[in-house]
């Protein structure tokens, strides 16, 4: 009977301490596995950073970086139609945009043209796969941490939604960082313009 209930003891005791070791793992599981997250969270952020970091200087050119050397002001429609192709959303009057939609890991943009057919805005929407590592992870504060205060900071409505305009003056250009909502922490597109304040 001894024997019994010392087997029966020993069951319990070792059923109490695999429900536990099995109760921790997950546990230890969830916390590997956030670790990574975190990991990559900081990574987004350090991407993104070097991303805004490479407007700064071809700015002043009134170049993006890696878009095939397209100047506000100087290249025309049919330049970037012989090197991009037609727009898959061409624009719908002389005013408008040309939009080319962010495939593959490739940011979107839209140009606009003047009366000459010469780019005079040029508009930055990154990329939609991995957001956060691109135009999703820029806020105000990494701006102003970056770039410091602004040069002019607007308010305004558009499509009934609150926006709010970050200006950065760049030698005869301006970066306008126009964010979906008045803190600055979702930011839609960034227009590249000659100087305008």
């Amino acid at each position: 009977m001894k024997a019994n209930v010392k087997k029966a003891a020993l069951s319990v005791l070792a059923a109490a301490v695999v429900a536990g070791f099995g109760a921790s793992l997950p546990q230890e599981a969830a916390h590997a596995a956030a670790k990574p997250a975190a990991a990559a969270s900081a990574s987004d952020q350090k991407m993104a950073m070097e991303k805004l970091m490479a407007m700064y200087k071809p700015a002043l050119e009134g170049q993006f970086p890696n878009f095939n050397g397209f100047t506000v002001g100087v290249t025309t429609r049919q330049q970037v139609i012989d090197q991009l192709g037609e727009a898959p959303e061409p624009r719908k009057t002389a005013g408008g945009f040309d939009f080319y939609h962010a495939e593959m890991g490739h940011p979107g943009y839209a140009l606009r043209y003047d009366r000459d057919n010469v780019v005079a805005e040029m508009r930055y929407f990154g990329t939609n796969v991995e957001r956060q590592t691109n135009i999703g992870g820029m806020t105000r504060d990494l701006l102003v941490q970056q770039w410091f205060m602004p040069q002019a900071s607007t308010v305004f409505t558009s499509g009934g939604k609150k926006q709010k305009k970050l200006s950065y003056v760049r030698g005869d250009y301006q970066l306008d960082f126009i964010f979906n909502d008045v803190k600055g922490t979702d930011l839609d597109h960034i227009n590249l313009i000659p100087k305008a304040l």
